[in-house]
């Protein structure tokens, strides 16, 4: 009995906030809905502008989540610059909770509602929300030779032709490294080993399209580069190995106590476009993200072990940039709850706007 409630009790944590995140999603795109509908005989601009808003107050409830509901320590090396810019992220990948440390660092610098992301080609099949990350300027990208440079570079380019701000989110390694997955690092190393490149211990191999397209497309609308490198403190087992970085159900489970945020500033001035140097500048870049982890994860230097070189400064997100998003939309999804005809259109919602997403994703990529 004790043990059965203890199981209850963890899987609450979870389940909560999944419920919540999820249950208002039919409000929130039928308000977005409402929007783009108006929006069609107004410049790009403005729609723009309100859609940012929008996708500001629901990833501001996500992160009510994930930073105030976990109570999750986030630490920070490096300066963040006080104004917006317009940016490309590229960050080392370990989890599905990944993407929400970008919104961590944008929240903190007021650019939540700019987040896109460069997202793989499976995602589109979300319900609802695959749809709409590609209208609010996400691309999805297959890997390998499947990968559509024209279809990236003309979202992309319709994007920063009508002036969108960009806070776009790349993972250049194209999957999630796990140390569990030996066989994935092993192909990974080998690539890099038959292509003359350092061997890489604590990242995969990154691969070079993605972001050369985005940077290629965008340069006279971006500032710079954010090179992040993210450390999920928990995964070092007592033996000294390192273990898998938490999902997003053990991230709200409260499994993780301390994020540690490695921030780089790279001038956009400063990356080469030519592709060979693009991706001998890219490598570097994750050279430097490997040596930094594994002082993190394997260093005998107690001062250095679970930590980023620096200072690391804790960051504390007020619940005033999170708690009004959870009642904006939870007074939005609440009268549709309480009617029969507002369950109607909820369910509705659902199930029409997830077919007509997959339908519009596959036919407007």
């Amino acid at each position: 009995m004790l043990l059965s409630l203890v199981v209850h009790t963890y899987s609450l944590r979870y389940w909560f906030p999944a419920t919540i995140m999820l249950g208002t999603a039919p409000a929130y795109l039928l308000s977005w809905g409402v929007w783009r509908l108006l929006s069609t005989v107004l410049p790009a601009r403005w729609y723009h502008r309100l859609d940012d808003r929008l996708y500001c107050i629901y990833q501001s409830m996500v992160l009510f989540f994930f930073e105030n509901y976990t109570g999750v320590e986030i630490v920070i090396y490096g300066d963040i610059p006080k104004n917006k810019e317009n940016v490309i992220y590229l960050s080392n990948h370990q989890c599905t909770a990944d993407w929400i440390i970008a919104d961590m660092l944008a929240i903190r610098q007021s650019a939540l509602g700019h987040v896109r992301y460069v997202l793989k080609d499976g995602l589109k099949w979300l319900p609802l929300y695959g749809w709409y990350f590609s209208q609010h300027g996400g691309a999805y990208v297959k890997r390998s030779a499947k990968f559509n440079e024209r279809a990236m570079k003309k979202k992309l380019l319709t994007q920063t032709q009508c002036g969108a701000p960009m806070y776009l989110v790349i993972f250049p390694e194209g999957t999630r490294y796990n140390p569990e997955l030996k066989n994935v690092i092993a192909d990974s190393q080998a690539f890099a080993s038959k292509e003359g490149l350092a061997v890489l211990r604590h990242t995969l191999t990154p691969r070079m399209k993605a972001s050369h397209i985005a940077i290629e497309s965008m340069k006279g609308h971006l500032n710079a580069v954010y090179d992040i490198t993210v450390a999920y403190e928990g995964t070092l087992d007592v033996s000294g190995q390192r273990k898998p970085a938490p999902s997003m159900p053990e991230f709200l489970c409260k499994e993780c106590p301390r994020v540690h945020i490695h921030f780089d500033r790279v001038d956009i001035k400063e990356i080469p476009l030519e592709p060979v140097f693009f991706r001998r500048w890219l490598h570097e870049r994750f050279e430097i993200k490997d040596r930094l982890l594994t002082d993190f994860y394997e260093s005998e230097d107690a001062d250095k072990i679970r930590k980023f070189p620096g200072e690391g400064k804790p960051s504390l997100l007020n619940l005033s940039k999170t708690l009004p998003s959870v009642v904006i939309l939870g007074g939005l999804t609440l009268p549709l709850l309480l009617t029969e005809n507002g369950r109607k259109l909820y369910v509705r919602t659902w199930v029409y706007g997830t077919l007509l997403g997959w339908l519009w994703v596959n036919v407007f990529p």
